[in-house]
């Protein structure tokens, strides 16, 4: 059940960057706020730019905030899945309480024991999602924390990463003034945020084709099991119809919107449409059909390379088939080409929040959502390799409800940590500490 409380998402893409302002009440989302600014500083989903990079976020989250009417401090941010490694890890400790009661303490500490491997240098831990827990040899545990046992274990995934796309995605976020209160990889959120319940247990894949790159994702057994990243997006769409037609980068997007379609069969050589072609000083009529050639080659040269990667793992087997999502997945005929070209069922994930219902927002919408659900146990575990005092009990309320206006400029300062250890305080007699008293006698 998703908490209650205010959520920021940040989504750092390469035509665009995207802020979207939700407030949960009773596990139910209400968008109050979004901002779209064109991005200028990300190149194939990497940062190459920080100070345009920066000026970017910053646009995005003034327009958020005069939606919303906050002021925006902190805010969930989408990693990207370049050169991301998924690897399933298990850690297992002695219970240290003398009652044999498992505690915060405890499951902190079988995150580290499950954490001791060598990983290169060039590459960092970005977090650690919890599976499952076992006590005394009993599996399947979600939650340890209040049982009795002696032993601990814990199945885990651990996600890692390039240091570099890691530290500049926090260095822009941060110089714009902003707080990063969770990390999230985006297919991850994307596929456990889009996919229903039986399509994440039996296995789907998911197909982003952003503006500057397409990601693929494969989750099966409620896990994220592989990525594969297809330097290729959208944008090269509209680079190929600017050079094969002649034409400004900026007319060839409009033809793209307007006219595009991926599967030729469905368009026809009799309908035309003007184009102006740079040099000439009259506009030339090209036909529908060539448009969608145009437009076809690409869309399925990323198709072929994506199913390359899915054959090595066959991944295409899964009875989940294939959910596309992204700005370009959008585009007409591109669900027919991906039936032809995987031979699989197909079908378009479009938000359906209001006001948000393109494509284009599915990955904002789904690092919000996924945000949202992270309970206690993950920030637990994920202190383990953050090394941070967790915060098992915030709802993420880093916000005014008051006009951002009369509000003084955000500035990134580090908080004292909210939750400090007790020191071991006196039980108090009551009819909890009854109940326990009784079942610790029956298991002694």
């Amino acid at each position: 059940m998703a908490k209650t409380g205010m959520y920021v998402g940040l989504d750092i893409g390469t035509t665009s960057v995207k802020v979207v302002v939700a407030e949960y009440i009773e596990g139910q989302m209400n968008i109050i706020g979004v901002g779209n600014a064109k991005s200028e500083g990300i190149n194939r989903g990497i940062v190459i730019d920080i100070d345009k990079t920066v000026q970017a976020i910053q646009r995005a989250v003034a327009q958020a905030e005069e939606k919303a009417g906050i002021q925006i401090r902190n805010v969930c941010v989408g990693l990207p899945a370049n050169l991301l490694e998924v690897e399933d890890c298990q850690g297992m400790i002695a219970v240290n309480n003398e009652s044999k009661e498992i505690t915060d303490e405890d499951v902190r500490n079988v995150a580290s024991a499950a954490l001791v491997r060598s990983v290169p240098p060039e590459r960092q831990i970005i977090t650690i999602l919890p599976q499952d827990f076992t006590v005394d040899g009993f599996e399947g545990i979600k939650d340890p924390r209040g049982m009795i046992g002696v032993r601990l274990e814990m199945n885990a995934s651990i996600f890692t990463g390039p240091k570099t796309v890691i530290h500049n995605v926090r260095k822009c976020v941060e110089q714009a003034g902003l707080f990063i209160s969770e990390m999230i990889i985006t297919p991850l959120a994307l596929t456990s945020s889009i996919l229903s319940d039986g399509e994440q247990d039996f296995g789907t894949t998911v197909i982003d084709i952003g503006g500057g790159q397409t990601t693929v994702a494969v989750m099966h057994d409620k896990q994220l099991k592989f990525t594969y990243v297809n330097q290729e997006g959208g944008e090269f769409v509209t680079k190929d119809i600017s050079t094969v037609l002649n034409t400004s980068f900026k007319n060839a997007e409009a033809l793209k919107i307007n006219y595009g379609d991926a599967y030729p069969e469905r368009t026809s050589t009799s309908e035309e449409f003007p184009v102006d072609v740079i040099g000439q000083s009259e506009p030339v009529n090209v036909d529908e059909r060539y448009l969608s050639e145009i437009i076809e080659a690409r869309i399925e040269q990323i198709f072929v390379k994506a199913k390359e990667a899915l054959d090595e793992i066959e991944a295409l087997e899964l009875p989940g088939g294939i959910v596309l999502s992204g700005g370009a997945a959008s585009l007409p005929g591109v669900v027919e080409l991906a039936q032809e070209i995987f031979d699989v069922n197909v079908k378009l994930h479009v938000p359906n929040h209001m006001g948000l219902r393109n494509p284009v927002f599915t990955n904002v919408i789904s690092i919000l959502e996924y945000a949202a659900e992270l309970g206690d146990v993950y920030q637990l575990t994920k202190s383990a390799v953050t090394g941070e005092t967790p915060q098992v009990e915030q709802s993420s309320q880093a916000y005014t409800r008051e006009p951002a206006y009369e509000q003084p400029a955000p500035t990134y300062e580090p908080e004292e940590p909210a939750y400090q250890e007790p020191n071991d305080p006196e039980p108090s007699e009551g009819f909890g500490d009854k109940v326990k008293n009784f079942f610790s006698n029956i298991f002694e």
